[in-house]
């Protein structure tokens, strides 16, 4: 539970005094790498994705069901916010304490633990990743200020390749290349996926798509690229075999169209 009293909208006060507290040192060693991708996380929202982060903050989850896929960024959010607080409060020793302040102060400690759990583990298909150098500043090596350690929205990129026969050519693949075959069948524009090692590739007989993208969670990706490239389908939910993939398309400058696609496996 939250003690601080926050401002009502401005989530970058929130994220200052996180910072203030890290500063200090006296943490765990992954609680930089925690707050640099919540920070991330929130960059890439839509303001009005930020509002409600900061309503569930203050305490509200009367959230529409809009925010359903960002409540675990929000969780993550109070939590590391929550263990923020404990660290500075136990940094002030009183000369003298209570029975009951004692047992207070040891129970705050030992809550400690619950609230580190996360620390540098993925969070909506997402890890950041400290290096062991101090990250360059976005002046100098950005003109456009994007951060360019350890976050990847993309995760994979696959040509669509146009064929008379998809089984045919699938198991040309399988056969003398050692690719491994998907068949997806009832997705919007049916196909064969061939993945090996790190090579992916689209069979399809009449493709309406020129590449697909892969994305673990698509959602940023399409906030970020929304007000920049046309968007052909907006973020949606498609059903599959093997349950619910989020995907949207997008065209490129000379009409190349781009399905970004959901895939957990990338």
């Amino acid at each position: 539970m939250l003690k601080n009293e926050y401002p009502e909208h401005d989530i970058n006060k929130v994220f200052d005094y996180m910072e203030e507290v890290i500063d200090k040192g006296g943490v765990h060693d992954k609680t930089r790498e925690e707050f640099l991708l919540v920070n991330k996380l929130f960059a890439s929202l839509p303001p009005e994705a930020v509002e409600y982060g900061m309503r569930f903050l203050h305490g509200h989850r009367d959230l529409p069901s809009s925010t359903d896929d960002l409540m675990p960024l929000y969780i993550r959010f109070v939590n590391l916010l929550e263990y923020l607080e404990k660290i500075e409060a136990l940094r002030e020793i009183p000369a003298t304490m209570t029975p009951e302040e004692i047992m207070a102060r040891s129970d705050m400690t030992s809550s400690l633990d619950e609230h580190e759990k996360p620390f540098g583990k993925t969070l909506l298909g997402y890890q950041y990743n400290l290096t062991e150098e101090a990250p360059a500043k976005a002046e100098d090596n950005n003109e456009e200020g994007e951060c360019q350690e350890g976050m990847h929205l993309m995760n994979c990129i696959a040509p669509v390749i146009r064929c008379k026969d998809m089984l045919a050519t699938s198991l040309f693949y399988e056969n003398n290349l050692g690719f491994k075959a998907a068949h997806l069948d009832d997705e919007t524009m049916p196909h064969i996926r061939l993945v090996r090692d790190n090579a992916v590739l689209i069979l399809a007989e009449d493709p309406i798509y020129d590449f697909y993208i892969y994305a673990s969670e698509p959602m940023l990706l399409y906030y970020e690229l929304q007000n920049k490239v046309k968007i052909l389908k907006p973020l949606e939910e498609a059903g599959t075999k093997s349950g619910v993939n989020r995907e949207f398309v997008f065209e490129d400058g000379e009409g190349r169209k781009y399905c970004v696609s959901q895939n957990m496996e990338f």
